[in-house]
């Protein structure tokens, strides 16, 4: 029989039994604090804390749900945003709050595919190459010569094929799938996800590695397919928690709210600053260290060319009870802001997470400022929000641009 566990983001968990099998695969989580109740009992009970992630998953007969803070429904939005500076429409999440995870995705993708697939299945040409006992298309005539030795039939031959076996279609069957192999709560979510596998019964199924999900160019012909793409890729991408676990299997869909938030500040930002990923870049590489040793990698950098004018980092984080930033945070910034020999830099952290503040930097002369994302209400202002952050950085980066021209 299934237990069920509901936890919240970043949120101690009342006492719970485990064996040792469950608790040493929570303790793989990434984030996720497995800790003892009560060292003195006998019984094994422990209080689970997720940290950053939210989803749902399965280890062996343990079924736990973790609540993010924000509605699911604007967290949703913001991945796609980071997915693909897409911006859904807002009936796409209309489904009951109470809803998990994974079966508000499952609903969503179900509905997105629906609208797409209401105007027939994508088609589109794929190149074959095949050994036929007629021509079709072109004789690959090196082959033919390699392989047959002078033997007429088969033919090699290379044409193209029009099929529905597309990449888009691809990547909507795989992401069908992958949430299908979860044991989703919702049996409305269930049965709309089999509707849709049915539909694309002729496509392959292929296994996309989570770190490389490929893009679907979009024209006027396949527009209408950029919800669902961008939703399925959404799934396939975060859908990494599905391993053997020691003794146990281990399954579901987890997303880390500090990679959603940096990302989607990230695109964002770009956005709103009208610069590229090679202008603004992300998790670029620098070094501290004039050896070269100790390396860097902040969030957030803007180049003019070999010249960086601003950094930043993008913190989704919960503050210690006792207030204020952590000073691990601080030092950080600081130790990003000296090895690009820059003025200051920006701490970027979602409001309730920290105050606005300026922090000067004694003999060092380093202003770090604290910046405040407010998520609340929807995709829109959020966006809006960033308006008004980018002219924050283009200030900062206007200030660097000066003193590196002055020196």
């Amino acid at each position: 029989m299934m237990r069920k566990v509901n936890l919240r983001e970043h949120t101690d968990s009342q006492p719970h039994p485990l064996s040792d099998a469950e608790r040493d695969a929570l303790r793989k989580i990434r984030h996720f604090s497995v800790t003892r109740a009560d060292v003195d009992s006998e019984s094994a009970a422990y209080i689970l804390n997720p940290g950053s992630t939210v989803g749902a998953f399965e280890v062996g007969d343990l079924s736990v749900l973790i609540e993010p803070k924000m509605p699911i429904a604007q967290l949703l939005s913001m991945a796609c945003y980071a997915v693909s500076k897409f911006e859904p429409r807002d009936e796409l999440f209309d489904f009951p709050p109470e809803y998990a995870l994974p079966d508000a995705l499952a609903l969503a993708l179900a509905s997105a595919a629906n609208r797409a697939f209401s105007r027939g299945l994508l088609h589109g040409y794929r190149t074959e190459e095949e050994a036929l006992q007629t021509v079709r298309g072109r004789i690959r005539f090196d082959d033919q010569i390699r392989r047959r030795f002078g033997i007429p039939l088969p033919v090699e031959v290379r044409y193209d094929e029009f099929t529905d076996d597309v990449l888009a279609n691809r990547l909507v069957k795989a992401a069908i799938y992958a949430l299908a192999r979860m044991r989703l709560r919702s049996s409305d979510a269930r049965r709309r996800l089999a509707r849709i596998a049915a539909m694309l019964e002729n496509v392959s199924l292929v296994e996309f590695p989570v770190k490389e999900v490929p893009k679907v160019a979009f024209d006027r012909l396949n527009s209408h397919y950029r919800e669902v793409v961008t939703l399925s890729r959404l799934v396939l991408e975060r859908n990494a928690y599905e391993s053997e676990r020691g003794e146990i299997r281990a399954s579901g869909f987890l997303m880390d709210m500090n990679a959603v938030f940096q990302e989607f500040v990230t695109e964002a930002l770009r956005e709103s600053l009208g610069v590229s990923d090679r202008v603004f870049r992300e998790r670029n590489i620098c070094t501290l260290d004039k050896e070269g040793s100790i390396k860097l990698r902040p969030d957030l950098t803007w180049w003019d060319g070999s010249a960086c004018l601003f950094v930043g980092d993008a913190k989704y984080k919960r503050i210690s009870e006792s207030g204020g930033i952590p000073n691990a945070d601080v030092y950080q910034l600081l130790a990003y802001a000296t090895a690009l020999d820059l003025p200051g830099g920006l701490l970027i952290y979602a409001q309730g997470e920290a105050d606005a503040a300026v922090h000067r930097i004694r003999y060092a002369g380093k202003r770090l400022e604290v910046a405040a994302l407010d998520l609340s209400g929807g995709l829109d202002e959020v966006l809006g929000r960033v308006e008004r952050l980018a002219e924050k950085i283009r200030g900062l980066r206007d200030r660097a641009r000066l003193l590196y021209q002055a020196a």
